[in-house]
């Protein structure tokens, strides 16, 4: 397979990744450009390195310029970072020529699909995690528990506290619960008027 046809997969699995998994799931318009171009940067990098003479340091040096790159303007979550990642080993395996062809398309499949599934929004769709400030201090975890539960109404798993504010009267938890069914809605049977003109009408 040439190098042609590994550049024309990595574009198509890169267009998946973000159109296809990212956006619809993360809605973040922002990251597109992100994750396009590092995808399609890194592919010229390695496919420049892969086939030009340089040295072992200049390649290094390369891709140390390429690990300092920080998104400094808003925070990523680990499921967006594992899309970054994503990407970078897409365009790696797209713009190494030296790689069997057969065996960069398989690994870019894998790639797409384990971030298809992990990121699935029906993977354990009841689990929840995030930090909650309580108005009160709490000194233990069982504590939390018990507050957390009824604040959350759900089951919660963890609880580690972060931080027990004695001047404030607050206490930073970290949670980790799974939600519970919602209860049905009551059925409305209406007022004794609105019963009475129903029968007369029927």
């Amino acid at each position: 397979m040439s190098i042609y046809a590994l550049i024309a997969a990595d574009l198509i699995a890169i267009t998946l990744l973000v159109f296809g998994l990212y956006f619809p799931r993360h809605r973040r318009r922002e990251m597109i450009v992100a994750f396009l171009a590092i995808n399609v940067g890194v592919m010229g990098v390695t496919y420049a390195m892969a086939t030009a003479d340089v040295s072992l340091g200049f390649g290094l040096g390369i891709f140390a310029v390429l690990s300092i790159i920080r998104l400094r303007s808003t925070e990523m979550d680990h499921s967006e970072i594992a899309y970054y990642f994503t990407a970078i080993a897409l365009g790696l395996l797209g713009g190494f020529p030296g790689i069997h062809g057969a065996v960069g398309l398989v690994l870019m499949a894998i790639l797409l699909l384990a971030i298809a599934v992990g990121d699935s929004p029906r993977l354990l769709s009841r689990s929840r995690s995030q930090q909650v400030m309580l108005d009160r201090v709490v000194s233990t975890e069982a504590e939390a528990t018990r507050m957390l539960e009824d604040l959350l109404n759900a089951d919660v798993r963890r609880v580690v506290i972060r931080k027990t504010d004695v001047v404030q009267q607050t206490t930073l938890c970290d949670v980790r619960y799974n939600v519970r069914d919602e209860a049905p809605a009551p059925r409305h049977e209406g007022t004794a008027a609105e019963r009475a003109q129903a029968a007369v009408a029927r």
